[in-house]
């Protein structure tokens, strides 16, 4: 858990929070169209008016002969179609022409503008193409084709069709070439099957990067050979003293391998010097006084450190960065470094100064928390903001050196934040984050000293204090990670908050389909299919003009809210942290 003071500025930001939000929403009563309701939000979309191309029984994939990585991609798409359609949908190697009544994954004849991860797709009446210049592109360009059928396709059971794809022309490309999210499975123990469901949630909103927080005081996750304890007695504990578990090294490697399949690279971090509980208890030499300290199943933070003056802190380090990047095949390495309050100024820069030259050992390229700007960083490191301020002096200086920065500033991009004072799991520290808090901030301009040219990409952390289970992850992670894969993937001209509340409220029939247990904010209309409010409100509407005192209880967007205090022209469910709104829920 990153912990900063929350800055609370006063009620008068709660004024300023309104303007722009747009008029408010009712819920939706028919689907949104399928060219107006992709996330993350193409480049460019023409629609040709009067087109479809119906997906039928006898229809077929083609890729990109002699291409495996193609054939891959083809293979992904039926199997996502199958199940819901019914169809056998081969997959074979593409002819020399686009044969009719198929769809078609080429990695030849796409505008240079999408470069290596964009992708343009033609839909017509007896065709849909998808052409990139990499399977990357492909596999982009399928997670809109995805979005451009009815939502039941993502069922995992036969659904009724008709299956048509509006006819159109998509030329698309990423912001941003780093999308990611993080997820922490120190705090609790995620097992392997939820790791891949989560997996398969990012890739269909092109998120290409996954985080794994693998070790903290509460836990450590990771098998390391050289050092057997870290995980048979690290790992054998939990916040709130569950039984903790690990991922041995076969299971990281499928992990890993599946995350290829879904064009995602995993970023494994291991914390230091602080966040090393688990790690001290179980070697003992590793702490100054020689004595280990009794595992931790607390949320407390700050109290841990390495001891930077042993020689086996080094050896520790070196061979578990050793033993690490051996199984991961993507480029970086997260050493952590936040929160290292038990570790002086002079020995956290020393003890930086050693680690990253062995990150550079491996291979690898080291990310850390922003933290790590206190140490001249090499060009090849990036630091990883997670401030709520809107500057930092280290990170500004890291970026004229060179850095390139990830943005996951906590009171934006923390999936862990809760929405609002009724949300059940989660915290708030760094402050309530609503759908709209979430989406209305620009990475290429967020931090000062940091042009657009010096963001990496933007993350989306999910601490696990809280989160147990699947459907916990779901919840404080949908509808918001959509609103981050955007920020991430789309260009900051289609940016408008009442476009993609339209947009993401047309995500929840195939939310539903996936069996995605997403949080159902009241500043977004929900389509349900075609039926209309979840229930009835006999509760008065909410009125701007009217004055409300604490207690009084009001109708809005499908759902019933109560005033915590005075009150007036404050809209229920669009102020954050400021809101004077309890959500009730609907009605």
């Amino acid at each position: 858990m990153k912990k900063l003071f929350a800055r609370r500025l006063g009620r008068a930001l709660a004024v300023l929070a309104l303007i722009g939000a747009g008029t408010p929403l009712t819920q939706a009563d028919a689907a949104t169209p399928a060219l107006q309701s992709i996330v993350p939000a193409p480049v460019s979309v023409t629609p040709a008016a009067g087109v479809a191309f119906p997906l039928v029984a006898t229809t077929k994939i083609v890729t990109e002969a002699g291409s495996a990585p193609a054939r891959q991609v083809g293979d992904y798409l039926a199997g996502v179609l199958r199940p819901s359609t019914g169809f056998a949908l081969p997959v074979s190697d593409a002819p020399a022409s686009v044969p009719s009544d198929s769809i078609a994954l080429l990695l030849s004849g796409a505008p240079v503008s999408v470069g290596a991860q964009g992708y343009q797709l033609v839909s017509t009446a007896s065709s849909v193409t998808v052409r990139a210049t990499t399977a990357d592109g492909l596999f982009a360009g399928v997670q809109t084709l995805r979005q451009l059928l009815p939502g039941r396709v993502e069922s995992p059971t036969a659904q009724p069709g008709p299956w048509s794809v509006p006819g159109a022309t998509v030329v698309d490309y990423p912001r941003f070439a780093y999308r990611g999210a993080m997820l922490d499975v120190a705090r609790h123990f995620h097992p392997v099957s939820t790791v891949k469901r989560y997996l398969d949630q990012l890739a269909q909103y092109k998120i290409n990067n996954l985080h794994l927080h693998l070790a903290d005081d509460q836990g450590w996750r990771i098998q390391i050979d050289s050092w057997p304890r870290l995980t048979t007695y690290g790992g054998s504990t939990q916040v709130g003293g569950g039984a903790g578990g690990y991922y041995t090294k076969a299971q990281y490697t499928d992990i890993v391998n599946y995350a290829a399949s879904r064009h995602i690279t995993i970023i494994p971090e291991i914390d230091m010097p602080g966040h090393v509980n688990a790690a001290l208890a179980s070697y003992a030499e590793l702490n100054c006084n020689g004595v280990a300290p009794a595992l931790r199943t607390d949320t407390a933070v700050g109290y841990s450190s390495l001891c930077i003056s042993k020689d086996v802190t080094y050896t520790f380090v070196a061979d578990v960065l050793r033993e690490l990047a051996a199984l991961t095949p993507g480029p970086y390495l997260h050493i952590g470094g936040d929160e290292a309050s038990a570790t002086s100024q002079a020995d956290y820069l020393a003890f930086m100064n050693k680690v990253l030259p062995l990150v550079a050992a491996t291979g690898k390229s080291a990310v850390g928390w922003h933290d790590i700007a206190k140490a001249s960083l090499p060009a090849s490191a990036s630091p990883q903001f997670w401030g709520t301020s809107t500057s930092d002096a280290g990170v500004s200086t890291a970026v004229s050196r060179g850095s390139k920065v990830i943005l996951s500033p906590a009171n934006k991009a923390y999936l862990d934040m809760k929405y609002n004072s009724s949300t059940p799991i989660g915290l708030s520290w760094a402050g309530y984050i609503e759908v709209q808090d979430a989406y209305n901030w620009n990475p290429g301009s967020y931090l000062s000293g940091v042009g657009e040219s010096a963001v990496r990409g933007v993350e989306s952390p999910l601490w696990t204090e809280t989160v147990v289970k699947p459907a916990d992850i779901d919840y404080l992670a949908f509808p918001r990670l959509a609103a981050h894969a955007e920020l991430g993937w789309s260009p900051w001209s289609t940016h408008d908050w009442t476009a993609f509340r339209t947009r993401l409220g047309a995500q929840a029939p195939r939310w539903v389909a996936q069996g995605i247990t997403f949080y159902r904010s009241s500043q977004v209309a929900w389509d349900t299919g075609g039926t209309t409010n979840p229930g009835t409100c006999t509760d008065p509407a909410w009125s701007a003009s009217q004055v409300y005192t604490g207690g009084n209880v009001v109708s809005h967007n499908g759902h019933k809210w109560t005033a915590q205090w005075w009150t007036q022209g404050e809209e229920p469910g669009t102020t954050g942290q400021w809101g004077v709104w309890k959500d009730n829920g609907v009605c």
